[in-house]
């Protein structure tokens, strides 16, 4: 039977290919009929028939036959083929009328508008910009169907992989259309699960910390980490890499990072499969060099490996960076150091050797920036460490990179170097991406010492593309109020100065010594660096200072500074910072000096000086130590100092105590009369505290030591005391979405009867 259906088939592939060449047979006297048609004569006239917007001489230009030729088959099809090229028809026909060819066009239609509907994730701006097809353009299917396609992909940039897009046209008058893109956004596509695969030294949870996705969760909803991006993706395995690199594993490979859908479409599944390899610890370490007078043993500190140590890439690439520029610093501009590594598979052992070479000479011929649009080029070139005609030093560019970054003009700042005109010459090209610099923001937060608070700033950062910064803020809390406006240019006369002032007025309800206190005035400033991380500051105020609302039962002392006064002073600060940021420091330290004198005229006279500084010290991955202390001392030049001009401990300078609660007090009225003299000392332990590291949550133990006492002579029976004063606590920081909020818990261990405690200390702020 299978035989027989076997022969069966036969007969009937054999009629139908006889049918088709039967019938294909039957059709060439009509093709040639066709050719014959267009071939044969001279063309006497080309008349074009339905162009409407396209003029006829226009069309004629696309053809590849004129009158007075032949009609020659190929170049008819040519001029067709031609026609249909530039996009202007939907439709193009050619037929013969005598010795005239008829050429029958029908246009594309012309875009009267494009509009998007179901966007809400992205702007109409944005995806104006994204699409081909503009107004006034012709109408294709194909660039509709790229434009189709350009949505789409800007969407799954976003994680939303379950957007559909189509696209609706509305036929008008006149031969126009509306082009309407309904985009459906669905929703996003988040990360299901993140896996590994060959992992062994380190668990699936350790390597999902280290890496930018992660996987979806309910306190997630401010983060787009758990969204699907293969961008991210790619900077995942980079990370890492780098990971591994830095844990010894020197032959790590990532053999593949597979993502797939979930057949709802609405998560990824993510699976990442690794070779680890072997561990390994750095061998022997030396330096060789063939410059004349560079002596390798010189060197040797700036090694930051030490034989016996797991193997770390990341310390490889810190000693060349060191090397390369303690070279530069000893006259030698032109280096070139480089790793030779020797494995050891068997003993797992990196062995290492630092060639130092001299490098090619190669000089900054000219430096370009681009994409700038609004800022100036000075205020970008100024902030350069190198300038054309310098020897090029990578670290200075780096630098300068930092500094462009760090003036928070721009999204992105890329720098990238390219040959010169000459061979030791070459470019550098920097390209930035503008941001916003205004600012309009509304504040509201609760501390403890201040109650709830709320401000308004008006602040333009770059103002008029000049780097110059202006902000106008007006403040309120449940004891305070202040209204401040302040300008600074960053490049005084186009030196490295800064230069500005601040107009301010604040009232101040001072509770803890029974009176108000309200100023106005204004401070000229001008700073200027002595090196990249030392930093000083001068400053001239005149204010007015107005102590008001003074109880009838306040201290004999605040009755004493009743009334008006007018201050000039002289000030100056002194700043050494080298952490690596100002809030939540990890590493670095910061040392500051501060000096105050008044007495250039007005009514008040004194000299104030602080000293204070903090240290700040990695001791286990994520824990940081931390030590800091203050000093300060104000003392009356002929003439007693006033309660406001002195020194108050407690709240967030003194934990565990409230504010103003430390110092000398009235014995029969309870005022604070504030000290001559203080001094705080802080030991501090930051850690995490178990949760996601992208909730910002940090944890803390401490203790706070220190005193204020003195002050002048008085007929008040006033309690002072200089001894120490101590406080243990815990407490926690969280970076929210909605500002910073520090929580302090401290319990004021000693203390003297007169002083006032405060278990809890927190502070709460946010801008919108």
């Amino acid at each position: 039977m299978a035989g027989l259906s076997n022969m069966r088939r036969v007969p009937n592939v054999s009629w139908f290919v006889v049918a088709l060449g039967l019938f294909a047979i039957a059709l060439l006297p009509w093709a040639a009929k066709a050719q014959s048609i267009l071939s044969g004569g001279i063309i006497e006239e080309i008349r074009i028939e339905g162009a409407q917007r396209v003029d006829a001489t226009t069309v004629r230009s696309y053809m590849r036959v004129n009158p007075g030729e032949p009609f020659d088959p190929v170049k008819i099809d040519s001029s067709l083929k031609s026609l249909f090229a530039t996009g202007l028809f939907a439709d193009v026909t050619l037929r013969r009328d005598g010795n005239a060819l008829i050429v029958v066009v029908t246009e594309n239609p012309i875009i009267n508008q494009i509009g998007f509907e179901g966007n809400l994730r992205i702007d109409n701006e944005i995806l104006e910009a994204e699409v081909e097809l503009r107004p006034r353009v012709v109408f294709t299917r194909t660039k509709v169907q790229s434009d189709l396609q350009r949505i789409l992909e800007l969407y799954r940039r976003q994680g939303r992989f379950a957007a559909t897009v189509d696209a609706k046209v509305i036929q008008l008058d006149q031969n126009r259309v509306d082009l309407v893109f309904e985009i459906n956004e669905g929703p996003t596509t988040k990360i299901q699960s993140i896996n590994f695969i060959g992992n062994r030294a380190f668990s699936d949870g350790s390597l999902r910390d280290e890496i930018a996705t992660s996987e979806t969760a309910f306190w997630r909803f401010l983060s787009s980490t758990d969204t699907f991006d293969p961008d991210r993706l790619t900077f995942d395995r980079e990370l890492l890499r780098r990971f591994y690199l830095q844990e010894g594993y020197a032959d790590f490979q990532i053999l593949s990072v597979v993502a797939e859908l979930t057949p709802d479409r609405e998560s990824f599944i993510v699976t990442f499969t690794l070779e680890e390899g072997p561990q390994y610890t750095f061998g022997d370490i030396e330096i060789t060099t063939t410059l004349k007078d560079l002596d390798p043993e010189s060197l040797t500190g700036q090694i930051t490996a030490a034989s016996g140590e797991t193997y770390d890439a990341s310390e490889v690439e810190d000693t060349i960076s060191n090397l390369t520029e303690s070279a530069s610093n000893l006259g030698f501009a032109f280096v070139d150091v480089r790793p030779r590594v020797e494995r050891d598979r068997d003993q797992r052992l990196i062995n290492l050797t630092f060639e130092i070479r001299e490098g090619p000479k190669v000089y900054v011929e000219r430096i370009d920036i681009e994409g700038n649009i609004r800022t100036l080029d000075r205020v970008i070139r100024r902030e350069f460490r190198l300038v054309e005609g310098d020897a090029f030093n990578a670290s200075l560019m780096n630098r300068s990179r930092q500094r462009i970054e760090n003036l928070g003009f721009f999204q992105t700042v890329d720098m990238k170097t390219e040959p010169g005109s000459e061979a030791d010459q070459l470019l550098i090209t920097t390209e930035v991406q503008e941001q916003a610099t205004g600012d309009l923001s509304f504040a509201a937060g609760f501390s403890s010492e201040s109650g709830p608070l709320g401000s308004i700033t008006l602040r333009e950062r770059n103002l008029l593309g000049s780097g110059q910064d202006m902000r106008l803020s007006f403040t309120i809390s449940g004891v305070a109020s202040t209204v401040d406006l302040s300008y600074t240019e960053p490049y005084f006369l186009d030196r490295d100065l800064s230069a500005g002032f601040d107009l301010f007025r604040t009232v101040k309800e001072n509770d803890e010594s029974s009176f108000d206190l309200e100023r106005i005035g204004g401070t000229l400033r001008a700073g200027y660096d002595y090196q990249e991380n030392l930093r000083q500051v001068w400053k001239y105020t005149l204010k007015q200072e107005k102590v008001t609302n003074v109880d009838n039962d306040a201290s004999a002392l605040v009755k004493d500074d009743e009334g008006t006064d007018l201050e000039s002073s002289v000030g100056q600060s002194l700043r050494w910072d080298t952490r690596d940021k100002p809030f939540d420091a990890r590493e670095g330290h910061v040392l500051r000096l501060g000096t105050t004198v008044a007495g250039l005229g007005g009514d008040v006279r004194f000299l104030r000086t602080t000293l204070g500084g903090a240290y700040y010290q990695p001791i286990l991955e994520d824990v940081t130590a931390t030590i800091a202390s203050e000093v300060g001392n104000v003392i009356g030049l002929d003439y007693d100092t006033k309660v406001s001009d002195r020194f108050f401990l407690g709240g967030t300078s003194l934990r565990g105590f409230d504010t103003a609660g430390v110092g000398p007090r009235d014995s029969l009225t309870g005022d604070s009369l504030g000290g001559k003299h203080f001094y705080t000392t802080t030991l501090e332990l930051s850690f995490p505290v178990g949760l996601p590291p992208e909730l910002n949550f940090r944890g803390r133990l401490f203790s706070d030591v220190g005193a204020a006492w003195g002050i002048d002579g008085s007929d008040a029976d006033v309690e002072d005391s200089s001894s120490p004063r101590m406080s243990v606590g815990t407490g926690f920081s969280w970076i929210s979405p909605f500002g910073p909020v520090v929580v302090d818990l401290g319990w004021a261990i000693v203390k003297e009867d007169f002083d006032n405690t405060q278990l809890v200390n927190f502070s709460f702020g946010t801008r919108f």
